[in-house]
């Protein structure tokens, strides 16, 4: 597994509060040595409510050939997710083929999913093949699908219709059958709005949407996650760590993880080079200064607002008993502030 690891799953432990039982002073949360056994969400960590939904919408559409759009921001996750989805359909014998639309300049791209000749423009020097050949009777996973320049849109709309594509420099037409996964951390509806992105390309995009949780929405999992990668890291770099001071844990739990679980990765693994005993060293100071600026109590209160009549309503926006109504706000006007303050209403339903 890469570096950027964003969700783990630590087997039967996962279900459990970190024991604190053998710990100096009680000052200490104890660290396990056996991280857990094996779950059929491989890789995929915590038992939060948020985690959870995500975790059961995986299970109901594995099964099925249907596309599935990952929505959520950078670093919570969404390559994992798609791998779980492979992993559990009936294609995971095949291949799950990953292309990064944002990695990769916009010129490229097309070459990069359906291939080209030899001598089809300078520099291609042999015939290749693209991601949609290699991924025939897989999965092919698209990561930052609104990168996607809208030229090129057409044609992958077509490929994902009609199951067939030319290679770039050939008339000859290639047919497979491919499971497509697509993620993105932008607003596509907005891109939509703003001509940047086709609204026939989003929906069929759009079958099965999955909204991934940031970190700060499922806080619960912290402790976790902070325990797989300390036995992670400490594992590869020989050490042996079995104390995280309980003040530390609090900080790690109550910090706003922009870059979300590759953040706090990072963060962890340079805890770890800079310990040299048992107790997991956290410069506190450095955690603060890594954030940028906290909401305003306002906001926060808004926030809190929106959520509690979310829950209330069991999710419903609009209608009789629904959040806008409790809240004594037009349905347009309190999805506007869900969108600014990122509130995701799957998120809050029963």
């Amino acid at each position: 597994m890469a570096a950027a690891v964003a969700l783990t799953d630590l087997g039967g432990f996962a279900g459990t509060d970190f024991p604190e039982a053998d710990a100096p002073d009680q000052q200490y949360i104890y660290l396990e040595s056996d991280i857990g056994s094996e779950c059929k969400f491989q890789d995929i960590v915590g038992k939060s409510a948020a985690l959870r939904r995500v975790l059961d919408q995986v299970a109901i559409v594995a099964p099925t050939g249907s596309t599935v759009l990952l929505h959520g921001e950078t670093g919570t996750g969404k390559e994992l997710v798609a791998r779980s989805i492979h992993s559990l359909s009936p294609r995971r014998e095949r291949n799950f083929v990953r292309l990064n639309c944002a990695a990769i300049p916009s010129g490229l791209v097309e070459s990069e999913l359906f291939g080209h000749e030899k001598g089809a423009f300078t520099g291609a020097l042999m015939q290749k093949q693209g991601r949609f050949e290699l991924a025939d009777r897989g999965t092919l996973f698209l990561d930052e699908i609104g990168d996607i320049t809208p030229d090129l849109q057409p044609k992958l709309l077509r490929a994902l219709q009609e199951h067939e594509f030319e290679r770039l420099g050939s008339t000859k037409t290639i047919r497979v059958d491919v499971r497509l996964i697509a993620a993105t951390h932008r607003n596509l509806r907005d891109m939509i709005r703003n001509k940047q992105f086709r609204e026939d390309l989003f929906y069929r995009l759009n079958v099965f949407p999955i909204e991934i949780p940031p970190l700060r929405e499922r806080r619960e999992d912290i402790p976790l996650l902070v325990h797989y990668f300390v036995s992670r890291h400490a594992r590869g770099m020989q050490k042996r760590i079995k104390f995280v001071p309980k003040q530390a844990m609090e900080a790690l739990v109550s910090a706003d993880w922009l870059g979300n679980i590759r953040e706090l990765e990072n963060f962890i693994e340079r805890c770890v080079i800079f310990t040299p005993g048992e107790e997991l060293k956290v410069p506190r100071a450095e955690l603060r200064r890594s954030f940028g600026p906290a909401p305003s109590t306002f906001e926060q209160a808004e926030r809190q607002v929106i959520i509690d009549a979310l829950i209330a309503a069991s999710g419903r926006i609009a209608g009789a008993g629904g959040a806008a109504e409790r809240l004594g706000l037009k349905r347009t006007t309190l999805q506007n502030k869900m969108r600014k303050l990122n509130i995701s209403r799957a998120q809050h339903s029963e």
